[in-house]
């Protein structure tokens, strides 16, 4: 397996059999906790990493229009979605997995219009929007309810 294919699969984790956009999802959402635990930069760096190395995989690997393996969209995504987490919790973790997931698959708006063009970068576009529209929500969420997804430890 090349290296650009180990990427935009996510390590390996678009491989698995059933659900790998979920399969993915998960492998970042647990990398993303470790990140949030480690430093406040770390995720930042990798959303970056993600994005702009997810962008260069899909391309080298000839993937095409998003088949179900390319996964590295997914972690860029839902990493995007953790952002307003100061510090992972069950519940900041389970909400950021949830509506990431939710909107992933329904594409509403935006999400499903860039879900619909073509090109490496369509496939990174959808789920790098739907991130931002869960961390919009899960900002928002922490704004008006202080506290709110600090359950539980």
């Amino acid at each position: 397996m090349t290296f650009s294919r180990v990427i935009a699969s996510g390590f390996g984790s678009g491989f698995f059999p059933y659900a790998p956009g979920s399969a993915g999802s998960l492998v970042a959402l647990l990398l993303g906790a470790g990140l949030l635990w480690f430093s406040p930069l770390a995720l930042p760096v990798a959303v970056l990493a993600a994005a702009f190395g997810g962008l260069w995989a899909v391309a080298a690997a000839r993937a095409g229009d998003d088949p179900g393996w390319v996964v590295i969209d997914e972690f860029a995504g839902q990493w995007i979605a953790l952002l307003p987490l100061a510090r992972p919790t069950v519940l900041g973790l389970v909400a950021a997995f949830l509506l990431f997931r939710l909107l992933d698959v329904v594409k509403p708006g935006p999400v499903g219009w860039a879900d619909r063009q073509h090109g490496p970068a369509a496939v990174m576009a959808d789920d790098i929007i739907a991130g931002a529209i869960v961390g919009g929500i899960l900002w928002a969420a922490q704004t008006r309810w202080p506290g709110i997804l600090d359950w539980p430890w």
